[in-house]
């Protein structure tokens, strides 16, 4: 049995039909106005939030 060999494998060309497309997306991240209300925090804070006032009310 042999060793890998030191030369790297050729680039192969592609496919006839196939393309790389290019998709632009967001993040999700939305800009908000300085005078506009504080949007309602996620599930997680939400949850956090409700333990710690349980915790203090014990």
């Amino acid at each position: 049995m042999t060793g890998p060999s030191s030369a790297p494998r050729p680039e192969h060309p592609g496919r006839p039909g196939t393309h790389w497309n290019t998709q632009l997306g967001t993040l999700g991240e939305q800009l908000l106005a300085d005078d506009a209300p504080d949007p309602r925090p996620n599930r997680r804070t939400r949850r956090a939030l409700a333990r710690a006032t349980r915790k203090q009310s014990s």
